[in-house]
């Protein structure tokens, strides 16, 4: 294995579904400069993530909507004089 190609900050860090307020715990090396507090007492960085397992169609067999930044509203507006 070759020496000091893998990061030396790997800490737990909590990573947050926010369209289903999953959370879990891992590992990572993530920075980030919001933090939480674990069920365990102890404060953990914080990651938002919009789809993970607990909000992904392929996972849960539900089709959910997701509009990311209002990507819709802006396609409907540049193409409504075409409709």
């Amino acid at each position: 294995m070759k020496k000091d190609i893998h990061p030396s900050n790997y800490r737990y860090v909590v990573f947050k579904d926010v369209s289903t307020d999953d959370a879990f715990l891992t590992r990572s090396c993530m920075n980030s400069r919001e933090t939480t507090t674990w069920t365990d007492g102890k404060e953990y960085p914080l990651i938002k993530l919009e789809i993970t397992a607990h909000s992904h169609p392929f996972f849960t067999g539900k089709m959910k909507f997701v509009d990311t930044a209002g990507r819709i509203d802006k396609f409907n507006k540049k193409y409504a004089k075409f409709m």
